[in-house]
């Protein structure tokens, strides 16, 4: 099929996938909701800035990854899915190799597309917003 008539195709597919899965939001989310639920779950951790220097951090067995350099880890790309998947908790990733938690039961079922790798995914508003703040703090 071809590229340019996909996205169009998969847009209302998603927004009715959407619909379909519980409350909907008409609005996308924001970096700043985003930065609120970054401030609530993960400063311990990652730290204020995301270098990963926060106050728990130092009781982690292996070092945390800086959040600002994601898109400079990944050849100038912002990994989109493997961001969101892991926040999510990627099913891919053995208990005992995961150290963050999963938030996937603690978010809301409030969907809205987010554009993933191409492709407009129902996504929980509240990793959307995630995502969206992680997204602008990249070096």
């Amino acid at each position: 099929m071809n590229r340019k008539l996909t996205i169009p195709l998969i847009l209302p597919l998603a927004l009715s996938a959407c619909a379909g899965f519980g409350p909907q939001s008409s609005d996308m989310p924001t970096r700043d909701e985003g930065a609120v639920f970054y401030a609530q779950n993960c400063v311990a951790c990652h730290g204020i800035t995301g270098a990963g220097d926060g106050p728990e951090a130092q009781r982690q067995v292996l070092r945390l990854p800086d959040l600002r350099t994601l898109t400079q880890r990944n050849g100038g790309e912002f990994p989109q899915a493997r961001a969101m998947s892991y926040i999510w908790g990627d099913p891919g990733n053995d208990h005992l190799q995961r150290v963050m938690p999963s938030f996937g039961g603690a978010m809301a079922d409030d969907l809205v597309p987010v554009e993933i790798d191409g492709i407009f995914t129902p996504t929980p508003r509240e990793l959307a917003g995630l995502y969206f703040y992680l997204e602008s703090i990249q070096n």
